[in-house]
């Protein structure tokens, strides 16, 4: 995985697709094949990265691999009640970000968000759109994106329009994202852009954007990546 170090812009976990759609000959890292067999999405990832390294290791050992208190005590040199609260406070930090939203109803929504985005309805995106929403792209520097969070509903719209008039407009497609419905765009074959989506009483709460071609390696059977050296664009 890429680490955040000297990284340019914000950080975002990399987008894994559907198992079917996997790029075996990609040699993608097993450990990112795990986590997508988990169905973990990426909402649930960026809270991972929220969290205290020590919350994240209690957490993860504790209620993932089932490791008991005492011992997980032994790897934080901490007492087992110690561990036991940081569990408790990442559980917390989870369960606040994860609200129930079923898979068809936010594949409904990013299928109208979609069609909005290629008819250029930005009257159609704003309504879907939380008034409050945070759209966050990550180039990690190789490709264009914006390096700060994009907040607001009617500004998002005005961007994502705005993509949509550059020439050529990008191609969408509907594919799984971590597990749950997103989109990838791709332009004269090539992904350029994968975005998953947080959707909470039926309007976009959170879009996340990852053009990092680094990335999008696993990406490699929707077309061809592109390759870090040819020039930089706007998603």
């Amino acid at each position: 995985m890429l680490r955040r170090e000297r990284y340019v812009g914000a950080w975002l976990p990399e987008p894994l697709p559907d198992r079917t759609e996997w790029d075996h000959a990609g040699g993608a890292d097993p450990a990112d094949q795990i986590v997508l067999d988990e169905s973990v999405d990426m909402a649930f990832l960026v809270v991972l990265e929220s969290m205290t390294p020590a919350e994240r290791v209690a957490f993860v050992l504790h209620d993932v691999f089932r490791y008991p208190f005492a011992e997980i005590a032994g790897v934080l040199g901490r007492t087992p009640a110690a561990c036991k609260q940081l569990a408790s406070s990442a559980r917390r930090r989870a369960g606040a970000e994860r609200a129930p939203v079923t898979a068809t109803g936010r594949a409904d929504v990013v299928r109208r968000v979609k069609k909005a985005w290629e008819t250029k309805d930005i009257a159609a995106l704003v309504g879907l759109l939380d008034p409050a929403a945070v759209m966050t792209a990550d180039g990690g520097g190789l490709a264009g994106a914006v390096l700060r969070p994009v907040e607001g509903g009617a500004r998002i719209a005005q961007y994502m329009i705005a993509i949509a008039g550059t020439v050529p407009g990008p191609e969408l497609l509907e594919r799984s994202v971590n597990g749950v419905p997103g989109l990838v765009a791709r332009r004269a074959g090539v992904v350029v852009t994968v975005a998953s989506f947080e959707v909470s009483n039926g309007r976009v709460t959170r879009i996340r954007v990852v053009r990092n071609p680094e990335k999008l390696r696993p990406w490699a059977r929707e077309g061809r990546v592109r390759d870090c050296a040819t020039e930089k664009e706007t998603p």
